[in-house]
């Protein structure tokens, strides 16, 4: 998910999304310490797509703010 699509969300999806991606990067770490993952690049890709996600999150927030 790129900066931009991201940024097009409103706050509510931007949080649905977060809570979604942090759900399966917890069960990619289960399955990796069970040795069943297949893409262990996945790890890395979600917790930067959370990152992202949190990142713009409180921009908006800054922004609502301030305005």
């Amino acid at each position: 998910m790129t900066s931009k699509e991201i940024r097009d969300l409103a706050p509510n999806e931007i949080t649905t999304k977060l809570r979604e991606l942090r759900e399966q990067l917890i069960q990619l770490r289960m399955r990796k310490q069970t040795g069943q993952i297949e893409k262990p690049h996945l790890l890395r890709d979600y917790r930067k797509d959370v990152a992202r996600l949190e990142t713009i999150l409180n921009e908006k927030k800054r922004k609502a703010v301030a305005a």
